[in-house]
Order: C-alpha cells, then sequence, then structure tokens
C-alpha cells in the first residue's frame, strides 16, 4: 500500500477515487504516566511517556487506515491526514484518513 502525503504518486496515474479511508485510535492517559509527566511538567522538558504514547496511537490509526483502504481493493492512499481531539477529560483520539484510490 502506498501512502502520501501528496495528491499525486509519482510515474502513478490515479484511475479511480474510492472513497475516504480512516482510522482512528483513542487512548487514555495511565496514572503512572501522569505521575511522571507531572514531575516532568516541574522541571522542563519533553514528556516522553506521552510521546510514546501517541506514537503508538498514530501507528495504530494507520494501521487501521491502511486496512479499511485494503477492504476498498485500494492501490494507495494519498492526501493523508492526521488529526487530534480530546474526546473527554484525559483521553485523546487520533485520527488518520486520505483518499483511497486506484492506480495504473
Amino acid at each position: 500500500m502506498i501512502i502520501s502525503t501528496t495528491d499525486k504518486v509519482p510515474n502513478k496515474d490515479i484511475t479511480e477515487i474510492l472513497g475516504i479511508a480512516k482510522g482512528n485510535s483513542v487512548r487514555a492517559r495511565h496514572i503512572g504516566r501522569d505521575f511522571f509527566a507531572g514531575l516532568k511538567n516541574i522541571v522542563g522538558g519533553e514528556i516522553e511517556e506521552y510521546t510514546k504514547l501517541l506514537d503508538q496511537s498514530r501507528g495504530q490509526a494507520t494501521q487501521r487506515m491502511i486496512q479499511d483502504a485494503q477492504n476498498m481493493n485500494a492501490d494507495a492512499i494519498v492526501n493523508v491526514r492526521f488529526t487530534t481531539s480530546m474526546v473527554m477529560q484525559a483521553t485523546s483520539e487520533i485520527l488518520a484518513y486520505g483518499t483511497a484510490v486506484k492506480l495504473s
């Protein structure tokens, strides 16, 4: 599966637009991570626990988007974007989406 943030795939023609492929992941913070994040907030610097959590969420959302595109028999996903939102307190959603297409 070709994944692109652009609207084209080099040396390929888009022959069919299949629709929007999407995948999401909703994660809650962990009390242990919150404790260490609070300490880091006092002294400053990167909060690695949250960086790892968001990286895992992005990876899971991307894999779900790819699976959605594969269910449409897509060759590629173009114009891929990520968004994040807070679903409820201490809970975030990562959404990956793009246009599933057939290529020649």
